[in-house]
């Protein structure tokens, strides 16, 4: 006999997880069988009574979830040792919980006084990633501000917070309306937001409201614990190398006294710079090595210069500085001390000193070899008619090679109070000698550009870019000299090595040697200025428009050349004696989306097309999918395959601004129509 209690379909259907609407389907089929009115109210009452059950257990199933995730969250915590990664797996957890197309979490940054994005999940618009809020702008400002969560059913329409274009324009790119933002709270301050939104309407449930509160206090407690092991990890290093430095005292002071002797001795019997880097070696029982000034580390040696001692650079790493006059000679670097005693540093720098006499004994003993480098130099300049076997044999008695590639490359000093060199023609020998005669560095003779309000600052602003110059050629095997209010170089182009890297180079270099900004100007390479003296002098003036413009766009004190410039360089380089018309348009273009072109040609694809209305769009993946009529994951894999083909910088500013003019030239040079 069939049991027609009226609770007995439902039980059925809370057995099997049935959805909402099969609870209707019980008291439909007793009211087509005609079930009298007693049976259909019991129906009701059971109906509605396992619909209560059922959201009970609906509820009981998401708290299950929530603690489930809190649990998993706080394990993390227990063993964190990525911050990062709990970070992620918290944005994670709250997005897949709420069932938010994305959530993400901000945190302040007290130096720029602003509010930047951490970690995102289900973002897709790079303009909403990079994101930074200034302290009180947008929903996220409102909720810092108050330190209590803020919810928007539509983030446009509501009132309540400060919109900002910079905030709305990442939004909208993004494509969110529905949006929770939940403080991030360490102690009575607010230190982030964690947010979940959608991009639909969307009511948050006061539950959700609370989890996602949860979820941001086991957030802040990860940034607070990383923290703090920071802070514990640095103090205990200290304590360690404090430790260090008392048991190993007494043996520095024996050593101290070695070395003295030592370097004594060296002096005594006429030693070089290498002898003394060997026998501070030996004492300190490390590697030492001197660096010639553009070769060390310029940063640490600006702070040796300026303390007056050695200093530490990274983490295993001593420098002193190797100077005299207000001149830098080089460096002394100890390698592989961790830790160095105060005594051992001492002599470090005693070391240096004597290393500063040695060289400019050196020095003085190679200011005969400058001169005659500089005249060779003046004569490739000035007098294109020699005789090349004649020029051959002086640069042979140089060390120099005049039959290989050379870039000739103008240098100026940039120091504060120094008058900006003259564009004449003038000439100065960079030679004692030619001073002697008013031509020489220190003269203002050639020159329309001194100051007059610190002559003397000029003049030994250029004595040393002169002689910071000529010391570099004689160890790159090039020449140098004096001229019109600067230093030119002819400096031999290596295998593999560009006139431009050559420029950047000798800028830093001649910047370190002579403690202040140097603008450097190179010409393309000069295959054989012996055999063809009249290119150096063209190459001259190819370096001169090339430091010029350094100096307007304002890249004073940096090294470039025409092919640095992108299109720029087309004009700063004049016309190549036989190339073509059009050749540096089509060098530019190919060198910059070349590989994007032959792309498209070999596989058919539109990368061009894509790239062109990208750009366009205001670099928009929402914009460029309405103008290409396409899905936005289809922009999404072409502009991927693209960043694979240009590089991981191609959306930067200067690479795009370049991207965009090839581009442009690309269109016009090859009719495309698109």
């Amino acid at each position: 006999m069939p049991d027609d209690r009226p609770e007995n379909p439902y039980l059925e259907l809370l057995a099997r997880g049935a959805p909402a609407e099969a609870y209707e389907r019980p008291v439909l089929r007793a009211r087509a069988d005609k079930a009298p009115a007693d049976r259909l109210a019991a129906l009701e009452a059971a109906k509605l009574l396992a619909l209560r059950v059922r959201g009970e257990l609906e509820g009981r199933r998401r708290r299950e979830a929530e603690l489930s995730a809190l649990f998993e969250t706080a394990h993390d915590l227990a063993g964190l040792r990525d911050l990062d990664a709990v970070l992620q797996a918290i944005v994670q957890r709250a997005r897949s919980l709420l069932g938010t197309e994305v959530a993400y979490l901000t945190l302040n940054d007290p130096t720029a006084g602003d509010t930047y994005m951490r970690v995102t999940d289900g973002s897709v618009s790079a303009r909403f990633q990079q994101l930074r809020l200034g302290m009180g702008e947008g929903l996220g400002g409102l909720v810092a501000q108050t330190a209590r969560p803020y919810v928007t059913e539509s983030y446009f329409h509501d009132p309540r917070f400060q919109h900002t274009h910079a905030i709305d324009a990442g939004v909208r790119d993004e494509g969110l309306v529905a949006i929770l933002g939940v403080p991030l709270l360490l102690g009575s301050g607010v230190i982030g937001v964690l947010f979940a939104a959608d991009r639909r309407a969307r009511v948050f449930e006061r539950e959700q409201i609370a989890l996602v509160g949860s979820f941001a206090a086991h957030a802040a407690v990860a940034i607070d614990t990383a923290h703090l092991l920071a802070e514990t990890r640095t103090a205990l290093a200290e304590l360690e190398a404090a430790n260090e430095i008392i048991r190993d005292r007494s043996r520095v002071i024996e050593r101290a006294s070695d070395v003295h002797d030592r370097l004594t001795e060296l002096v005594l019997r006429g030693g070089g710079v290498h002898d003394v880097a060997d026998a501070v070696a030996e004492v300190l029982s490390g590697s030492v090595e001197f660096l010639e000034s553009g070769e060390a580390p310029a940063a640490a040696v600006d702070r040796s210069r300026a303390d007056g001692h050695a200093v530490r650079d990274g983490e295993e790493d001593w420098v002193a500085a190797v100077s005299a006059g207000g001149e830098l000679l080089g460096a002394l670097v100890l390698r592989g001390h961790p830790r160095l005693d105060p005594v051992d540093q001492r002599t470090l720098e005693r070391a240096a000193m004597v290393t500063s006499l040695l060289q400019l004994a050196r020095r003085s003993a190679g200011e005969a070899e400058q001169r005659v480098r500089g005249e060779l130099l003046d004569d490739l300049l000035d007098a294109p008619d020699r005789e090349p076997r004649l020029l051959r044999e002086r640069a042979a008695r140089l060390q120099a090679d005049l039959d290989t590639p050379h870039v000739v490359l103008a240098a100026g000093i940039e120091a504060p109070g120094m008058g900006t060199p003259s564009t004449g023609s003038g000439n100065a020998h960079g030679t004692p000698h030619a001073a002697a005669h008013g031509s020489g560095p220190g003269s203002t003779s050639g020159t329309s550009g001194t100051s007059s309000g610190a002559p003397a600052e000029d003049a030994a602003g250029r004595r040393r870019l002169w002689s910071a110059a000529s010391h570099l050629a004689a160890t790159r095997h090039g020449l140098a000299a004096a001229r019109d209010g600067g230093t030119v170089l002819l400096l031999p182009l290596a295998d593999g090595d560009t006139a431009d890297a050559l420029a950047r180079r000798t800028a830093r270099q001649l910047g370190t040697a002579v403690h202040a900004a140097v603008t450097v100007g190179a010409s393309a390479s000069v295959p054989a200025p012996a055999a063809r003296p009249g290119e150096v002098a063209a190459g001259y003036a190819e370096a001169r428009r090339c430091l010029a413009a350094l100096r307007v766009l304002g890249r004073a004190g940096q090294g470039a050349a025409a092919e640095d410039f992108g299109f720029l360089g087309l004009l700063l380089a004049g016309t190549r004696e036989g190339a073509p018309d059009g050749t540096g348009v089509q060098d530019f273009v190919h060198r910059t989306v070349g590989a994007v072109i032959d792309y498209d040609e070999r596989r058919g694809t539109e990368l061009i097309r894509t790239l062109d209305a990208y750009f366009a769009g205001g670099m928009s993946p929402a914009r460029t999918k309405d103008a290409l009529h396409v899905h936005v994951n289809t922009v999404a894999q072409r502009l991927e395959r693209v960043g694979r083909l240009l590089g991981p910088d191609w959306q930067s500013p200067a690479r795009s601004l370049e991207i965009q003019l090839a581009l442009r030239l690309h269109r016009l040079t090859s009719a495309v129509g698109y």
